[in-house]
This record gives structure tokens, sequence and C-alpha cells, in this order.
């Protein structure tokens, strides 16, 4: 993937299911943010937790993203 195209995660955001995860490049697209950022907004609370699927792989939850954000609106 080119440093200027989008993730297909986040492309496809709106199809994607609640049980699915996305990672950190998805949630600043997302978010329109920085990682710096996004992290700042987790440890808020405002932005849900992420989970550890290994100890290199950090995801955040589709499901619990879009109720952040419906929230948020």
């Amino acid at each position: 993937m080119k440093t200027n195209e989008l993730p297909n995660a986040l492309v496809n955001f709106d199809q994607l299911p609640n049980s699915a995860y996305v990672r950190l490049p998805v949630m600043t697209n997302l978010y329109g943010v920085s990682a710096t950022t996004i992290w700042r907004h987790v440890g808020a609370g405002t932005i849900p937790k992420p989970v550890k699927l290994t100890p290199r792989t950090t995801c955040w939850n589709v499901g619990e993203i879009r109720k952040a954000l419906f929230i948020k609106e």
C-alpha cells in the first residue's frame, strides 16, 4: 500500500460487521487525527480502548467505534 492510499478497511468501513477489528491507520483516517491524538483520546475515554490480539497487534472493535462515533455526534 502506498502512503497516500486509504486502507481497505476504511474504504469499506460501512460494510464491516460490528465484530470486525481495525488497526491504527484506519483509526487515524476515520477520526482525521494523528496516532498521538488517537492515544490521547483513548486515555481520556472519548475513543474506545483497543484490544491486543497479539503482543504486537493492537486493534479496535468496529462496533465500539460506531457507538462512540454515534454518541459523539
